[in-house]
């Protein structure tokens, strides 16, 4: 229809007057006008004429299937016949062919390494699931760092075991885990402890003490930091603290701020995660009473001034379900 009235203007007011009339662009109706003949039959490659005949691919790919030639390299190969005083073709056309029949390939056996498992932990209550990682201090001078080792509840966000360290060693971070787990009274089969996949994490020592009390060992995927989230968040608190120094002194003076730090994160910090309970109210069972009192308190303010509350009754924040470390899809939806 468009190129009927195309056709019909065009008389009066030209062909690009036409088009503009219609809304049509010229190339557009020049290419309907006269269709090309790409659109009924497929554009042939041409072949260039320099380019080896299909006898002659055929006798180069003979040649480099011959015994003498099967285990060498193209440019061997190449070299070998220039030295006889013969070319067939050059190291990148031998290729070509070989490509083109299918021959390139890795001759080695490569290392099969079996796919990355996310870790999906899910704790329903304390000393379930502990999550744990190692930061740096810095020291008083250039290069120089203490190392602090957390150990955190993921469900609870209390922090079950800490140590500041000169260096980073399994034996230390072993201590430091037994010593956590006998003050709780884990029992065996009971919790499971999460880490990354630094050499202290991922150590003999670590592993066989882990076996030894009966408790799983589950590790982030490799360059995967939000495979151990909890411990990521806790340092980021204690970093972002104001009174976080930018250099420690000593040894004695990073164990000493770290001392009043825990002291502040477990028995004081309101946790949003955890409806804004500290987190030794929830790991020690006081969290739900103190709810309770909440929700009183709650009560009596709507009781006396229902007109400032519009939308509902006011509630204070709930307590957590369960805490994951990657959810599963399901779960989510």
């Amino acid at each position: 229809m468009i190129d009927q009235t195309t056709a019909e203007l065009m008389p009066l007011v030209g062909t690009k007057g036409a088009c503009q009339a219609v809304g049509r662009a010229r190339a557009t109706y020049y290419r309907h006008r006269q269709p090309s003949s790409l659109a009924t039959s497929p554009r042939k490659r041409r072949c260039s004429p320099r380019a080896l005949g299909t006898y002659e691919q055929a006798a180069v790919l003979e040649t480099l299937h011959s015994e003498r030639f099967i285990d060498m390299a193209p440019a061997e190969v190449y070299a070998t016949l220039l030295d006889e005083g013969s070319y067939l073709a050059s190291i990148s056309t031998m290729y070509r062919i070989l490509r083109a029949a299918d021959e390139v390939h890795e001759r080695r056996h490569h290392a099969v390494h079996p796919a990355l498992v996310k870790p999906e932990l899910v704790a329903e209550q304390p000393n379930s699931v502990w999550s744990w990682d190692i930061t740096k201090l810095h020291g008083p001078a250039k290069w120089t760092y203490y190392y602090l080792y957390v150990i955190i509840d993921i469900y609870s966000r209390y922090v079950v075991g800490w140590m500041v360290a000169s260096r980073e060693h399994s034996l230390l971070a072993e201590r430091l885990l037994a010593n956590s787990i006998c003050k709780h009274g884990i029992d065996a089969n009971q919790l499971t402890i999460h880490a990354d996949n630094g050499s202290s994490m991922a150590s003999k020592p670590v592993a066989l003490l882990l076996a030894d009390l009966g408790v799983t060992k589950s590790h982030s995927r490799p360059h995967v930091s939000n495979d151990n989230p909890y411990s990521e968040a806790q340092f980021k608190t204690l970093k972002y603290r104001p009174d976080f120094p930018r250099q420690f002194g000593s040894q004695e003076d990073a164990r000493s701020f770290c001392q009043q730090f825990f002291a502040w994160y477990n028995g004081e910090h309101r946790h949003s995660g955890i409806g804004f309970h500290t987190p030794a109210d929830l790991h020690y069972g006081r969290a739900t009473q103190l709810r309770e009192r909440r929700a009183d308190v709650l009560a009596e303010a709507y009781a006396a001034h229902p007109e400032r509350f519009v939308r509902k009754h006011p509630e204070p924040p709930r307590l957590p379900g369960v805490a994951w470390i990657n959810r599963p899809l399901q779960e989510v939806a």
